[in-house]
């Protein structure tokens, strides 16, 4: 009886370990592979993400919980937990334009730009109400290089813009879309229009690559010593490499994409998506 016992504790203890070790590998799983083969993870559970389980799990089929799950998820780099907490809301309500905003999100963010796509797609026509739906759906039409396209998402995006950052946000990339369509001259005269002064001023990633755009500051200008956050720097450098694009010059515009890449922390950062996408897109 002493021999079985401990034979189950032991079984009991291996078992345990073994899940412990599969919560831990999960919370930090790979959520994206690049190219060149490096591998981008998670990280692990936050207090705002236990907290959403538990609401969830008390009304498992609550699509606002569901929702605050995927956000909490995607807060940690959870991209792909996030798209499936987001795919069990679709199939409580197929036609929630909200969750398909989020999905397409998620999808962006670990890179399947064409489920991305599906998904922002037809939650516009489901809702065209949503920011989040047009933004996210014209950095997905950016990436397809349906530079037109975007800058027609981000036009429907702008004068919706909840706050100054998304606002800042939705203008740096009309701009952009309209200067790769080759409207320059729409570009400037909207950026002359100053859209982004209907909301308090605000000083982000940005609002400084709109100066660059003005002329307002030069390209050294663009990222200070004061930038330590990858993610800002992916930012700052992906505007930066566009701008020089924009220009004619492609060895500046390479050297700050690679440089919002080598920003390795910053992976799920538009910046660094897009300079992805650029630096195949120039070679």
């Amino acid at each position: 009886m002493t021999r079985i016992s401990l034979t189950f504790a032991l079984s009991a203890v291996i078992t345990l370990g073994s899940a412990l070790g599969a919560v831990q590998t999960g919370a930090q799983s790979v959520q994206y592979r690049s190219a060149a083969g490096v591998e981008y993870r998670s990280l692990p559970d936050t207090e705002a993400l236990t907290q959403a389980k538990a609401a969830l799990a008390a009304e498992p089929r609550n699509v606002a919980r569901i929702i605050d799950l995927g956000v909490a998820q995607s807060g940690a780099r959870q991209f792909r937990e996030a798209i499936a907490t987001f795919t069990r809301g679709l199939e409580i309500e197929p036609n929630n334009a909200l969750l398909l905003r989020w999905r397409g999100h998620r999808y962006l963010s670990v890179r399947e730009f064409d489920k991305a796509y599906a998904d922002l797609t037809r939650g516009s026509t489901i809702d065209g109400s949503i920011y989040g739906i047009w933004y996210h759906l014209g950095i997905v039409q950016f990436v397809r290089g349906d530079f037109s396209g975007a800058a027609a998402s981000f036009t429907r995006a702008q004068p919706i813009a909840p706050d100054p950052g998304e606002l800042a946000g939705s203008t740096d990339w009309l701009w952009m879309s309209l200067s790769r369509a080759g409207r320059s001259a729409e570009a400037k005269a909207m950026l002359d229009r100053k859209p982004e002064s209907r909301l308090p001023p605000i000083d982000n990633a940005y609002s400084r690559r709109l100066k660059l755009y003005r002329g307002e500051i030069g390209p050294d200008a663009v990222i200070t010593p004061a930038d330590t956050d990858e993610v800002q720097i992916a930012t700052l450098a992906f505007g930066l490499g566009n701008w020089h694009l924009v220009r004619g010059d492609k060895a500046q515009a390479r050297a700050a994409f690679e440089r919002a890449v080598n920003a390795s922390g910053g992976w799920p950062g538009f910046g660094f998506i897009l300079s992805e996408v650029e630096l195949k897109r120039i070679r």
